[in-house]
């Protein structure tokens, strides 16, 4: 699993927040457990394989909002199968 962070500014509200997880959910089809913080201006998923980061941009930016950055970096998965 990879998980990706974007930067967004501009959301101000729970509805911005949900505009944005519809835009990465639409632009991702493969996106899971995507999240979206006003509070810390950023936006969060998990995908099996790398995203095209231009494209994510293109598609938050075209909704209104402006994403700064993004960023990804696999994810170990957590459990008692994975302690050693």
């Amino acid at each position: 699993m990879i998980k990706t962070i974007l930067k967004i500014e501009g959301m101000m509200c729970p509805m911005c927040e949900a505009h944005i997880c519809d835009t990465i959910r639409k632009a991702i089809p493969g996106a899971k457990k995507v999240s979206a913080s006003r509070g810390k201006n950023e936006a969060s998923f998990l995908a099996d394989a790398p995203v095209d980061f231009d494209a994510l941009k293109a598609a938050v930016n075209a909704t209104g909002y402006t994403c700064l950055g993004v960023e990804s970096a696999p994810v170990e998965k957590k459990g008692w199968f994975g302690r050693g």
